[in-house]
């Protein structure tokens, strides 16, 4: 069985239509890469854990900040490359993405050093347009985007 994914898009207008809030992945093998490699905050399901759980806890764990309160759209399932199946729920909100605090994890680095160092899970957020999303993001997570828009535009 694959992996299974929650995350929530946070989402404002903008000056040029609606804004999408994107994680950059922390680390030092992301550090230097930009386009494509952007997510929506999101974690892993652990059991029979509610994907909207999980989507609300990953993206207090990932960003520092309880998402707002407010209604979900859900913007349905991807499957990434690797196989992982992830989920995504959309709600407007705002925050000041300078703020970003995240949780930790700890890898080998430089590898095969034995030296053993934490980093942040995600390094920073960004808003984004959604055309510009588009390029930011893991190709998997970009019918979100789609998604989002036409929901959006419907209403």
């Amino acid at each position: 069985m694959p992996k299974r994914s929650a995350g929530l898009l946070l989402y404002r207008p903008g000056p040029d239509g609606p804004e999408v809030l994107l994680v950059h992945p922390g680390g030092p093998v992301w550090a230097k890469k930009d386009e494509g490699v952007w997510s929506v905050p999101k974690g892993e399901l652990e059991g029979d854990e509610e994907p909207r759980d999980v989507a609300a806890r990953e993206f207090e764990e990932e960003l520092g900040t309880r998402p707002p309160a407010g209604e979900w759209l859900d913007l349905g399932e991807v499957r990434q490359r690797g196989g992982k199946v992830v989920r995504a729920f959309a709600t407007p909100g705002d925050l000041d993405e300078r703020a970003v605090v995240s949780n930790t994890f700890e890898m080998e680095w430089p590898p095969h050093s034995g030296r053993r160092q934490s980093f942040p899970e995600v390094d920073r957020a960004g808003w984004f347009g959604l055309e510009t999303a588009r390029t930011k993001l893991l190709a998997a997570q970009v019918p979100f985007i789609e998604r989002l828009a036409a929901l959006v535009a419907g209403s």
